[in-house]
């Protein structure tokens, strides 16, 4: 996935967006961390070998999944409850079967289940924010898990974080990976964040954020919502790591 994301015009020019506008640029000043971490010199083209092309299979016999975060050890974790699903799709509308969706986010209060995460809010003990899901023969996923709270980073004065889910695709090997966020639609943070705004494209943009789905909310117990992967295309999914 990540190789249909950027492309090499050759050996000494740097990635490009196949559609331009659509993909953070690798440095972008409103977003501090990005100076530390970016490529400071041109792409290079390197030979895949087998290893990164067809190896290792992600399969849930290997990778048990793990759907439900909103629980832990048998104790409800707190916050709100919401379903997420959608479908992994190619640049055709076609789904995309088996593949390995990971998951991780904050808990309800703005904090993740992590030793470097220092930030003065409650950690839940029943919950881990991590999780793992397959797509079915359709394409489609699907996991209940808490919606995650905004939470501060030192990026710049008084800079919040929306509410987002991180996750992470594979395909059939190592090279073909695409890491994203979710936002949540009407969140007046998204018009501050750096990270959400290294897009340029507002349309591209908007993709980022999950639709709010009647048919999958369950009465009295959770909100649903809809996030679809498009891993090819005018409509490719928007790298966010």
């Amino acid at each position: 996935m990540s190789e249909t994301y950027r492309r090499v015009a050759d050996e000494h020019t740097p990635f490009r967006d196949l559609v331009p506008n659509t993909q953070p640029d690798n440095n972008a000043p409103e977003y501090g961390s990005t100076h530390k971490r970016h490529p400071k010199q041109p792409g290079l083209r390197t030979p895949q070998t087998v290893t990164e092309i067809a190896g290792p299979r992600f399969s849930p016999s290997h990778y048990p999944a793990v759907i439900d975060l909103s629980r832990s050890g048998g104790h409800e974790a707190m916050g709100e409850r919401i379903v997420v699903h959608g479908r992994v799709l190619d640049e055709d509308g076609r789904p995309v079967p088996d593949t390995m969706v990971e998951i991780w986010q904050a808990n309800a209060a703005g904090r993740y289940n992590h030793p470097n995460d220092v930030h003065d809010a409650p950690l839940d003990p029943h919950f881990k924010g991590e999780g793992r899901v397959f797509t079915d023969a359709g394409g489609w996923y699907q996991f209940t898990t808490i919606k995650p709270g905004a939470y501060p980073w030192r990026n710049h004065f008084n800079a919040w974080r929306p509410n987002h889910i991180h996750y992470s695709l594979f395909g059939p090997g190592f090279a073909t990976r695409l890491i994203t966020q979710m936002y949540f639609p009407g969140d007046p943070l998204l018009a501050l964040d750096p990270i959400f705004n290294t897009v340029a494209d507002e349309h591209a943009r908007a993709r980022l954020i999950a639709k709010f789905d009647i048919e999958v909310t369950r009465p009295e117990w959770a909100l649903g919502y809809r996030f679809d992967f498009v891993l090819r295309g005018r409509d490719t999914t928007i790298v966010q790591e």
